[in-house]
């Protein structure tokens, strides 16, 4: 499977579940984490599919495949923060959201605002 494949089928996935064929669209992510298996992307879809299907031992299981791949980014550490957070977790949920705020600081501190932004001195 090509990238440009790859991606098309992560996008139809998501398309498929907005439009609440999500039999479909697991079936697909399915197809593209096995056909992918280091696809960030193809991870972190399925987790957020299952996960608000509420599917969490599923949502978990992606979702730390993802983590696996990309452990500092934003949005994984969120997904991760947000499922154990469902599940009981506080400590875990916390754990993970810490790690989703050092990461949007670093990306802030990649971009700082320029002079004559509003909200800065």
């Amino acid at each position: 499977m090509t990238p440009d494949d790859l991606q098309t089928l992560i996008e139809n996935a998501t398309a498929d579940y907005a439009l609440g064929d999500t039999d479909r669209a697991l079936a697909q992510l399915a197809r593209a984490t096995a056909a992918a298996p280091d696809s960030f992307e193809a991870w972190h879809a399925l987790a957020e599919v299952n996960f608000s299907l509420r599917h969490l031992d599923a949502a978990l299981a992606a979702a730390d495949r993802a983590h696996a791949l990309q452990p500092a980014d934003l949005f994984i550490n969120t997904t991760l923060s947000r499922i154990w957070m469902e599940r009981g977790d506080k400590a875990r949920a916390e754990h993970y959201g810490a790690q989703a705020k050092i990461q949007s600081w670093k990306e802030q501190l990649k971009s700082p605002p320029t002079p004559g932004t509003p909200g800065l001195a």
